[in-house]
């Protein structure tokens, strides 16, 4: 999972598409890259957070209006330097990009430019195939008439060539910005114009703190290009066959941001409704609901309220740790939980206490949360998850790629419940999931509408076994 962030503008864009990665922060801690042209392309990315990468000096040397960012973690190769975007070419034109996802035919795609075509990759980022691509299916259009359908034509060309899930943003040297999502619109990417200032980037929130007010999401399928003369070119270059991933809702995604017309704060409401009801089928009940911070808190919220029962800020968390999910390693991530979280034993002592948490992955995170509000004195500690049991790796582009990194693959329930050591497990339900984050007013989306993949196995790409196990021997060579 990544975020990704591009400026067209008339003022200075290094510090202000600093300032976007910096609301995207959530999305990738592992490297942090901007590409800005005025006339020249000037680079700077490395590994660290936005703020470990880019000082006064380094965003002194940003110059120019346009520019492209993106902030990482990776889930294809070692996470090296060299895989930091964003990557760029110089033929047929200069052209620099970064994408979020996950292309899923990375290895058959790589050595088919490296054997076939002569293209030297030199890194193990899965933008750089999609680099390639598009400049060859570029180079083949008419360039002496360089128009926005030889850019559309190549798009095409790039949805043909690359398989599974990717927003990207690129820009083309002296022509203009482009934006395109894979026609399944996996992940997320949105379109903000403000007079004749334009932007793309993963989430709305980044447009916030830009002070943009209008804003879109890139179409599954659609491509975006804003030319050189600040003219909007929009182009329904595939079929749209709409499934976002769930898991941006659920967790992924910033609560103040809009993903494909979907608050997500209003869909961990939504979430922790649903979730209520369910905890009252069981008939368990809590003297106090704590949420496990952050993503948990809005479902948190609602499902107190639903139940009748206090809300407790039961768990602080220490700002300056990064999310446990996605860091690599048990003994790492489990270390990191009592660094990030801090209880307040006041709030739990001699109480049944229920825990509102965004999902179970590999347990360890919630066997450490779970031990710890029992040390802080509560009589019972319960799990409510406001998401189903996961159960089947992600391939485009978060990072639970091996089957044996789920507690719940083969495992029941009660099974589950023993293993994070609480004294009830209530998980939402798949409809409940569904419902939930679709909404009220979202009566055009289908249950189907969602990549649910991880749930139930559904891949809108289609993915066979063999695949799978490539991806797990992959995984398991880079950890």
């Amino acid at each position: 999972m990544c975020g990704v962030i591009g400026l067209l503008s008339r003022r200075e864009a290094g510090r202000r598409l600093v300032e976007g990665l910096l609301a995207l922060q959530h999305r990738g801690q592992d490297s942090a890259g901007v590409l800005t042209s005025n006339g020249t392309f000037h680079l700077k990315k490395g590994n660290g957070t936005v703020a470990q990468v880019f000082n006064p000096k380094n965003l002194g040397r940003l110059a120019g209006n346009n520019g492209i960012g993106q902030v990482r973690y990776p889930t294809i190769g070692p996470g090296s330097v060299e895989d930091a975007q964003p990557f760029y070419l110089n033929h047929p034109f200069g052209i620099a990009m970064v994408h979020n996802g996950n292309v899923t035919n990375y290895a058959d795609l790589r050595r088919e430019l490296m054997q076939r075509d002569f293209r030297q990759l030199t890194s193990f980022s899965d933008v750089e195939p999609i680099l390639n691509v598009f400049a060859e299916e570029l180079e083949r259009t008419d360039l002496s008439r360089f128009a926005p359908a030889s850019i559309f034509r190549a798009v095409d060309g790039v949805f043909r060539r690359v398989h599974g899930a990717y927003s990207v943003v690129a820009l083309v040297h002296r022509q203009g910005m482009l934006a395109f999502r894979d026609p399944c619109g996996i992940r997320p990417l949105v379109f903000a114009q403000q007079n004749r200032e334009f932007g793309f980037a993963s989430e709305s929130v980044a447009f916030d703190l830009l002070g943009y007010r209008r804003f879109s999401d890139v179409k599954p399928g659609e491509a975006v290009l804003v030319d050189n003369r600040n003219k909007v070119h929009r182009r329904q270059v595939r079929p749209a066959t709409p499934r976002p991933c769930i898991f941006e809702y659920v967790y992924f995604a910033r609560p103040d941001s809009v993903l494909d017309g979907i608050g997500v704060y209003d869909a961990r409401l939504r979430l922790g409704e649903r979730l209520a009801a369910e905890v009252a089928l069981r008939e368990v009940r809590p003297d106090v609901v704590v949420p496990v911070p952050d993503t948990a808190r809005p479902a948190a919220n609602s499902l107190a309220r639903t139940l009748g029962v206090g809300l407790r800020e039961g768990l602080i968390k220490n700002r300056y740790v990064a999310r446990t999910f996605i860091m690599h390693g048990q003994e790492r991530r489990a270390l990191s939980v009592r660094r990030k979280l801090n209880p307040v034993c006041s709030q739990m002592k001699d109480k049944a206490v229920m825990l509102v948490d965004d999902s179970i992955v590999r347990g360890t995170t919630s066997r450490e949360i779970v031990q710890m509000v029992r040390d802080a004195g509560a009589r019972r500690v319960f799990l409510a998850i406001t998401a189903p049991p996961l159960r089947f790796p992600c391939v485009y582009g978060i990072d639970m790629m091996t089957r044996g990194e789920f507690a719940a693959k083969d495992r029941t329930v009660e099974q589950v419940r023993r293993l994070v050591g609480a004294d009830a497990l209530v998980y939402q339900t798949y409809e409940g999931l569904v419902e939930a984050v679709a909404g009220p007013c979202r009566s055009s989306l289908t249950p189907r509408s969602f990549c649910t993949a991880c749930f139930n196995g559904d891949y809108p790409t289609g993915i066979t076994r063999r695949y799978l196990a490539q991806m797990e021997r992959e995984r398991q060579r880079w950890l």
